[in-house]
């Protein structure tokens, strides 16, 4: 460890610093667009091609 400064070894080793903190608010922001992008509907025209694309494999199946 001779030549690593201080700053590098604690947030290598698990320490929180800087780094540490950085690493948790954009983990805590991704989570937050996450969810809510989660809670948008799903468009029409979206439910309707995935409609059409259960038919095209009901008549493939028969």
């Amino acid at each position: 460890m001779s030549d690593v400064p201080k700053q590098q070894r604690m947030t290598a080793g698990g320490a929180r610093g800087p780094r540490s903190d950085s690493n948790t608010q954009i983990a805590s922001k991704l989570k937050a667009l996450y969810s809510a992008v989660e809670q948008e509907p799903i468009p029409d025209m979206f439910l309707d091609l995935l409609e059409q694309l259960d038919r095209a494999e009901r008549l493939t199946k028969r």
